[in-house]
């Protein structure tokens, strides 16, 4: 009988220059994970950025109407947004932030 369990992980073998693993030992250490923890995070995160780029999206012809409407509406000024925008940076105030 053939084994039915789906191997859950598949192993990646890659060659890089001395200086690449050590940017990334670098930079997994400042995030507290493994090599190759971060490699996988980083590679998928990658991978799902192209996906997401090439990706179509498909909706209605009446939701695409709305769409289009509401990007081609005139803006409106968030009060909040606003308020904070019109402050002063902390280098303008001679205070710390907070």
């Amino acid at each position: 009988m053939a084994n039915s369990t789906k191997k859950k992980e598949h192993p990646l073998s890659m060659r890089l220059p001395e200086t690449d693993i050590a940017m990334i030992d670098r930079a997994a250490d400042l995030r507290g994970r493994s090599r190759t923890d971060f490699m996988r995070e980083a590679a998928v995160r990658a991978a799902e950025e192209i996906v997401m780029e090439n990706a179509l999206i498909r909706m209605s012809p009446k939701g695409f109407r709305a769409f289009m409407s509401a990007i081609g509406a005139p803006a409106s000024a968030i009060p909040e947004l606003v308020d904070v925008l019109k402050r002063k940076s902390p280098w303008e105030t001679g205070r710390k932030n907070g």
